[in-house]
């Protein structure tokens, strides 16, 4: 270990830890690319040919002249999934809740609470209960 200093592994493990970033980098910039659709086919040929060619400095430049609108189009995919994700929920709710499947655990509910409240008897509960899983 005396022949490697500590600062040299330091600089090793910062050379490293910026390799693994520009790496996180490179697949965010190609990923934007091709899920942009304002630009044309040869417009992203041309900056996945600048990335490829000049690594580092392809990324920074895309990073700064397509930094704004790279950041929008992730927060729109973030809004259109959290959409899709709740629409997916509310017709699985409502398909469960009101479909003649094996689930009837609302109507169950809202019989269970008739019965607690008077408004209708054991036996009427048991009969309602029975058609509902019949």
């Amino acid at each position: 270990m005396d022949d490697y200093p500590l600062l040299n592994l330091f600089l090793t493990m910062l050379y490293l830890f910026l390799w693994v970033m520009w790496f996180f980098l490179l697949f965010k910039v190609v990923t934007d690319l091709f899920r942009d659709h304002s630009l044309n086919g040869w417009a992203k040929a041309g900056w996945l040919v600048l990335v490829i060619l000049l690594p580092y400095l392809g990324v920074l430049i895309y990073l700064i002249v397509r930094g704004r609108s790279m950041q929008e189009r992730d927060a729109k995919l973030a809004k259109d999934s959290e959409a899709a994700f709740r629409q997916y929920v509310r017709e699985a709710a409502n398909s469960e809740g009101s479909s003649s499947g094996t689930s009837h655990v609302g109507d169950l509910a809202k019989l269970a609470d008739l019965r607690d409240r008077g408004a209708i008897n054991a036996e009427e509960y048991e009969r309602a209960k029975a058609k509902l899983l019949a």
